[in-house]
C-alpha cells in the first residue's frame, strides 16, 4: 500500500500540470483571438499544425525516460531538470510583443511549440511515474484517483483566479495581465512539481536484462491491442473535451449573454470535475473498471446532448447540466490512467519488455491529438459560423457556438463508449497477468 501522503505528493504534480495545461484548454485560444488578435481559423489551424511535432517527440521522450538510470530513477529526475524550462516557456506563449499581423502569428506557432515541447519532456515522464509506484491493479486506480483531484484542484485555481488575476495585474491592460498572471502560476507550480519529486519513490523497474530500443519498443506497442483500443479511446474523448472546454467562454459570453458569470461557470465545472475523480476510487471497487468506464461515458453524452435544449434564458439549468457533465466524465478520468498501467503489464507479458515510458508517451501523444483536433475544430466552427471577436453576434452564429458545445462532444463521448466494447484487460485478466509477472521476476 502507497501512503496517503506519496499519493498527495504524486497528486501536487498534476496541480502543477494543470496550472497550465488548464490555462492552454480554457484561455489560450480566448486569449489568441480577442487578445492579441489572431483569427480564429488560424489559432485553429496552428492547434493542430503544432501539435503534429508530438508524432516524434512523444515517442522520442518515452524511450529516453525508459533508457533513463540515475540514483533518482528513471522518471522522477526530469520533474527536476525541465520544471524551470517550463514555467519560462508558459510565460512567453501569453507574452504579446508588438508585432504586425504576420510577426504575431509566427511568434505565436513559436512560443506554442516550445511550449509544447516543455509540455511532452516533463509530462510523459510524470505520467508514467504514476504506473510505477505500485503493483497492485486496484491500487493504481486510487493514485490516479489522488492524481487527478489534485489535478482539478489546479484546474479551479485557474478557474477562479486567471479572470480577476488579469484584470488585478493588467489595470485596464489584458496582455499585461495575462503575461503576470502565468508567471505568478508558473512559479506555484514550480514548487508544486519540486515536491512530487522529493515526495514520490519508484517500486516497479523493467527487468535487469532488457535491452530497449527505439524499433524493439516500437514492436511491442503494435503488438499490443489494448493500447491500440485506448489510443483510439483517448483521440475521440480529448477531442470532445477540448472542443467544450475551449468554446466554454464563448457559450458563456455569447450564447447565454453573461460575461460576468463566466469564471463563475467554468469553476462550477472544475468543482464537477474534482468530486466525479475523488468517486472514481470507491466505484471500481464496486463495478468493474472498464464496464464503468462505458456506463459514465454514456451518461455523460446524455447531459450534453440536453444543453442544446436549454434556452439562453434557463441559466441555472445550463450550469447544473454543465456541473453534471464535468462530474460523470471525470469520474471516467482515473479509470484510464489506470489502465495504461495495466496495458504496460500486459504489454510485458507478451513481449518481455516493460515500456512505461514509450506506452504513457503513445497515450499521452494520442491524447495530444485529440485536444489538437478538439482545438482546431472549435477554431474552424468559430470560423465557419462568422465568428467575430469581441462583437455581438449574430443568431447563427449563436446556433454554430451551441451546437459545438453540446452535439460535438456528446458524439465524441458515444464513440468513446463504442469503442471500449473490444477492450479486455477487465479486472480477472489484469489481476491475473499481475500475479504471472510476480511469479516470473
Amino acid at each position: 500500500m502507497i501512503s496517503r501522503r506519496e499519493k498527495v505528493a504524486y497528486g501536487l504534480g498534476d496541480t502543477a500540470s494543470n496550472l497550465i495545461f488548464q490555462t492552454v484548454m480554457l484561455f489560450l485560444a480566448f486569449f489568441y483571438t480577442d487578445i492579441f488578435g489572431i483569427s480564429a481559423g488560424t489559432v485553429g489551424t496552428m492547434f493542430l499544425v503544432v501539435r503534429l511535432i508530438d508524432a516524434i517527440t512523444d515517442p522520442l521522450m518515452g524511450l529516453l525516460a525508459d533508457k533513463t538510470n540515475t540514483r533518482w530513477g528513471q522518471f522522477r529526475p526530469y520533474l527536476l531538470w525541465l520544471v524551470i524550462p517550463f514555467a519560462v516557456c508558459s510565460i512567453l506563449a501569453f507574452t504579446t510583443p508588438d508585432l504586425g499581423a504576420t510577426g504575431k502569428v509566427v511568434y505565436a506557432y513559436a512560443t506554442y511549440t516550445l511550449l509544447m515541447l516543455a509540455y511532452t519532456a516533463i509530462n510523459i515522464p510524470y505520467s508514467a511515474l504514476g504506473g510505477v509506484l505500485t503493483k497492485d491493479p486496484d491500487e493504481r486506480v486510487s493514485v490516479q484517483s489522488y492524481r487527478f483531484v489534485f489535478g482539478m484542484l489546479g484546474g479551479l485555481i485557474v478557474t477562479l483566479l486567471t479572470l480577476p488575476l488579469v484584470d488585478w495585474f493588467g489595470q485596464g491592460n489584458k496582455a499585461q495581465g495575462y503575461q503576470l498572471t502565468i508567471a505568478a502560476m508558473s512559479v506555484l507550480g514550480v514548487l508544486l512539481f519540486l515536491l512530487c519529486f522529493a515526495g514520490t519513490k519508484e517500486r516497479v523497474h523493467p527487468p535487469h536484462d532488457q535491452q530497449l530500443n527505439f524499433g524493439s519498443g516500437l514492436k511491442t506497442l503494435w503488438q499490443n491491442d489494448a493500447l491500440r483500443t485506448l489510443a483510439i479511446v483517448a483521440v475521440l474523448l480529448l477531442i470532445g473535451i477540448a472542443i467544450k472546454n475551449t468554446l466554454a467562454i464563448y457559450y458563456v459570453k455569447y450564447y447565454l449573454m453573461r460575461e460576468d458569470l463566466i469564471t463563475t461557470f467554468v469553476s462550477i465545472g472544475m468543482v464537477g470535475n474534482i468530486l466525479g475523480c475523488a468517486l472514481a476510487n470507491p466505484l471500481t471497487r464496486r463495478i468493474d473498471k472498464v464496464q464503468a468506464y462505458k456506463a459514465l461515458q454514456i451518461i455523460a453524452a446524455i447531459l450534453s446532448a440536453a444543453a442544446f435544449f436549454v434556452p439562453a434564458s434557463q441559466l441555472t439549468l445550463a450550469i447544473v447540466l454543465y456541473f453534471f457533465w464535468s462530474f460523470f466524465l471525470q469520474m471516467a478520468t482515473p479509470m484510464l490512467w489506470a489502465k495504461i498501467a495495466d496495458v504496460v503489464d500486459f504489454g510485458q507479458r507478451e513481449s518481455g519488455l516493460r515500456a512505461n515510458g514509450l506506452v504513457y508517451a503513445s497515450v499521452v501523444f494520442f491524447i495530444k491529438i485529440g485536444i489538437a483536433l478538439g482545438g482546431a475544430i472549435a477554431g474552424w466552427w468559430l470560423a465557419i459560423y462568422n465568428y467575430q471577436a469581441g462583437q455581438a453576434q449574430t443568431e447563427h452564429t449563436q446556433l454554430g457556438i451551441l451546437i459545438a458545445f453540446t452535439w460535438l462532444p456528446a458524439i465524441a463521448s458515444l464513440l468513446v463508449a463504442w469503442v471500449m466494447r473490444g477492450y479486455t484487460l477487465n479486472r480477472a485478466r489484469v489481476q491475473q497477468i499481475a500475479r504471472e509477472l510476480e511469479q516470473s521476476a
